[in-house]
């Protein structure tokens, strides 16, 4: 498995914690909306940054592709 691909899992696992809601009902979001690729993307500033900032930036794509 990638390094990428065991951040993604974490940080899925930590968001849907965040959200209280589990990491399958967060990833069945992010694919309804088209996010998966780009929260997967986002490696590079997510894992340097602080978990709270990626919470953020996810929430503002959900509501952005939501609304």
């Amino acid at each position: 498995m990638t390094k990428e691909m065991d951040f993604f899992i974490f940080l899925m696992e930590q968001y849907a914690f965040h959200k209280s809601t589990t990491a399958n009902k967060v990833l069945e979001q992010l694919e309804s909306l088209n996010l998966t690729d780009y929260v997967f993307g986002m490696y590079e500033m997510y894992h340097t940054e602080a978990l709270d900032n990626a919470f953020s930036d996810i929430d503002a794509q959900i509501a952005k592709k939501s609304a």
